[in-house]
């Protein structure tokens, strides 16, 4: 059970980095202080959620799934930006997805 929620924490803690860089953009584009509050407290929710998470996993494990952030960002940029995801993005999800697997197995 405690590893299901360590998992979990895992993706919550990519997410919530990924976010907040979508915050920061918006910030960079309509420059309402909001979204950088806002940006801040996602990327600090994540910097302290990988905190812990090297506390009760192994360096190996945490740093790697780090590489999900650039799935997150894809999928944000495509529905926050409208951003276009060529071919060599979707295989570079593809590598990362196969590296994660090979790394944490």
């Amino acid at each position: 059970m405690k590893n299901e929620w360590l998992i979990l924490m895992l993706l919550i803690m990519t997410l919530t980095g990924s976010l907040g860089s979508v915050y920061f953009k918006f910030y960079t584009n309509k420059k309402k202080l909001i979204y950088l509050l806002i940006g801040f407290a996602f990327y600090g929710t994540g910097a302290l959620l990988n905190i812990y998470l090297l506390k009760e996993l192994p360096y190996t494990v945490v740093l790697p799934a780090n590489a999900l952030t650039f799935i997150w960002t894809l999928v944000f940029a495509k529905w926050f930006f409208n951003e276009t995801i060529g071919i060599y993005k979707i295989a570079g999800v593809a590598f990362i997805i196969s590296g994660l697997i090979v790394l944490i197995s």
